[in-house]
């Protein structure tokens, strides 16, 4: 649009400029004619001077240039063959030797009248001069000229520019609005499929896109993403089941293996390693299924948010944890200002229960774990850094992946579901849970939750 009012507009411009100029050079050829016309029959012709007798003809031919020159404020003279001035108006302007009005003299003197002048701009402080013979029986006895300044000219020529860029101006605006409405109308669906998507993303499995609005490719964009979303949502629903029913089905008759093996360890002496071996495999394999069910429960269960004190509720898990980082030489502290948010309490203290647990299991004997309240814009965040050995770059981008662990910790108790169990809880609210090095060394692990509802 900007490029066909460019080029409607600028010859528009330019042709506005023509059109101002040509006027007045049509006025002055007018005036000039009539002046030659009175001139015509003034009967003094002199060659060196002015005429020395003056006759009814010259006088009212000099009135009519000092009036002309008083009303409009444009030079103008009638001059012989020679130069010399037969009447002008003002009485000191005289023909000079060189430059625009010289030439346009000389021009009417070969019996036409002179060149239309170049075009003057609203920028430029040029005069338009205009010359016409003086003919008295087939010969040019005298010459007319007129020197019109051109500031009236140049300031109509520059109205109607503004008059042209106003129009414009409100036609661009017009055709910005239109656009942006259509814009608007065709991005609406886009912006909604996008924040869909990012709430899928987080979590929010039952979140779908309104299929109505915008263009038909958008709408039936919007239904194939629904019928997308329902399909991965009916799927993880019968991965979730499936986990449910397999952990809760081999409880049971894991429950009932590991009393048998309780009764077979009664017939065995008490420091059998096999037993023992046996023992420890079962009671691991207890936990799992434990977290495998709680990982289902997690990812289908529905968060109950409401206004919580982020601050005091990391103080209470710092004091429950507090003795077992005693028991092990492990210094934790924390810095929880008052602060609040948006979260399920029963499913933040989970989450921060299983990731103090994890700083206090991997840090070493006179190490340290601090717990850290804050909040910044439209989240809390409750920061856990620990000094233990932490983990590279690889296993950072796969920690909290269901039963990874790092292979350095094998040794250490654990299921590898802790973790993403922890931001199962942590989505269905909204949160988040992120990690990255500790300075000098060590992991931080970041709890986030939004500050409004």
């Amino acid at each position: 649009m900007a490029a066909v009012l460019l080029a409607l507009g600028v010859p528009l411009a330019v042709s506005t400029a023509y059109a101002q100029q040509q006027k007045v050079v049509v006025d002055r050829i007018d005036d000039t004619a009539r002046f030659a016309a009175l001139a015509q029959f003034v009967t003094d012709t002199p060659t060196t001077a002015r005429p020395t007798r003056t006759d009814d003809r010259l006088e009212t031919l000099r009135r009519e240039l000092a009036s002309y020159y008083g009303v409009y404020g444009i030079r103008a003279g009638v001059f012989y063959r020679n130069a010399s001035s037969m009447a002008n108006a003002p009485d000191d302007w005289v023909l000079p030797t060189a430059g625009e009005v010289r030439e346009a003299f000389d021009e009417a003197l070969l019996s036409r009248r002179s060149h239309d002048p170049e075009q003057v701009w609203p920028w430029q402080r040029s005069r338009l001069v205009v010359a016409s013979p003086v003919i008295r029986d087939g010969d040019v006895v005298a010459v007319v000229v007129t020197d019109s300044p051109t500031g009236p000219m140049r300031s109509r020529t520059l109205r109607e520019w503004l008059l042209i860029g106003a129009g414009e101006s409100a036609a661009m605006l017009l055709a910005v609005g239109a656009a942006l409405r259509l814009t608007g109308w065709v991005l609406r669906p886009v912006r909604v499929l996008d924040a869909t998507t990012h709430a899928i993303a987080s979590g929010r499995l039952k979140s779908r896109v309104a299929a109505a609005g915008g263009p038909p490719e958008l709408r039936r964009l919007a239904r194939a993403f629904n019928e997308m979303a329902d399909n991965v949502e009916d799927v993880l629903e019968q991965q979730r089941a499936f986990v449910a029913d397999a952990s809760h089905q081999l409880r049971n008759p894991l429950s009932a293996l590991l009393l048998r093996i309780e009764l077979l360890a009664l017939e065995l002496p008490e420091d059998n390693e096999e037993i023992a071996s046996v023992r420890t495999e079962g009671k691991r394999l207890a936990q799992v299924l434990d977290d495998l069910l709680d990982l289902a429960l997690a990812e289908h269960a529905e968060a109950e948010l409401m206004l919580t004190d982020i601050g005091r509720l990391a103080e209470e898990r710092i004091a429950a944890w507090a003795p077992a980082a005693a028991a092990k030489g492990v210094r934790l502290t924390g810095d929880c200002t008052p602060t609040t948010g948006w979260a399920d309490p029963v499913t933040l203290s989970s989450a921060l229960d299983a990731v103090i647990d994890n700083a206090v299991k991997f840090s070493p004997e006179g190490g340290t774990v601090t717990v850290t309240v804050t909040a910044a814009g439209d989240v809390s965040t409750v920061v856990v850094t620990d000094t233990g050995p932490g983990l590279t770059d690889e296993e950072l981008a796969r920690v909290g992946d269901r039963f990874w662990r790092s292979g350095r910790h094998q040794n250490v108790k654990g299921s590898g579901l802790g973790l993403s169990i922890t931001r199962a809880l942590l989505a269905t609210g909204g949160g988040s849970l992120s990690y990255e090095h500790s300075e000098p060394r060590g992991l931080r692990v970041t709890v986030s939750v939004p500050r409004s509802g």
